[in-house]
């Protein structure tokens, strides 16, 4: 564990900014929330995929409290749009090239557009795989070819959780990008064809209420179910301490 990490049950969890992060090797970033710990409890792959991360942000007000109340360690949200538009910024300074896989051809063309406008200097590379559970090897080689034929600094992933973090975990190897992370819902909110909720939401740590709010049928679960999943961890692990 290095000392921009803090343990969060058996996770090491990134406890600096986006600045802080390491620029002279190969990083394989993902994410973490309250919703994907405990998916990653139920599936042993996904949770072998966040293990293995080089970065693992804190992507929920859940994990950033589940830290303090575990450890007393203070840490900040780090959000996979945060991520985004930390990368998008030094790219535009530096004229690099980024490259998006996932997402339907329809997205891709709004992320196309609107990256044109807002940062023009990066060249980006765009790359719609199949709707589908699981590809074939043919359909993985394919993906991973387009990748590395644009030879791009960073990967942007949106496959969504937990296919585009297993995904990155079998391909890491094979993958040429100095920064790959998987950024689901990003694509989305980028694109606009999901609105994320404003500034002011976010920053007072009720983002999750709004999506609630405005897609109760989806997030319901999220939320609300393993909500109470999660704090059931939280607290086992906080009595287990307590008893050491």
């Amino acid at each position: 564990m290095t000392n921009l990490e803090v343990p969060f049950l058996e996770y090491r969890v990134f406890s600096g900014t986006l600045r802080e992060l390491p620029a002279s090797k190969k990083l394989l970033i993902n994410t973490i929330n309250q919703y994907s710990f405990c998916i990653a409890e139920r599936d042993p792959e996904f949770k072998q995929a966040l293990l293995n991360s080089d970065i693992l942000l804190p992507d929920g007000v859940g994990v950033v409290a589940a830290v303090k109340f575990l450890s007393g360690k203070k840490i900040s949200k780090i959000a996979g749009a945060d991520l985004f538009y930390h990368l998008a910024y030094d790219l535009n300074i530096t004229g690099g090239k980024c490259f998006f896989l996932g997402s339907s051809e329809e997205t891709l063309r709004k992320i196309k557009e609107k990256l044109a406008s807002d940062y023009p200097a990066i060249k980006a590379g765009f790359y719609s795989p199949p709707f589908k559970p699981s590809f074939s090897e043919e359909e993985n080689r394919e993906m991973v070819d387009a990748v590395n034929a644009f030879n791009p600094e960073v990967l942007f992933v949106g496959m969504t959780a937990p296919k585009q973090e297993k995904w990155l975990a079998e391909h890491k190897d094979q993958i040429d990008a100095r920064v790959s992370c998987a950024i689901g819902a990003v694509f989305d909110f980028y694109a606009g064809t999901v609105e994320r909720p404003d500034e002011f939401w976010i920053n007072i740590g009720m983002e999750w209420f709004i999506r609630l709010f405005k897609e109760p049928k989806r997030m319901w679960r999220r939320y609300i179910y393993y909500g109470p999943v999660f704090l059931r961890y939280i607290f086992r692990e906080k009595f287990r301490q307590e008893k050491t």
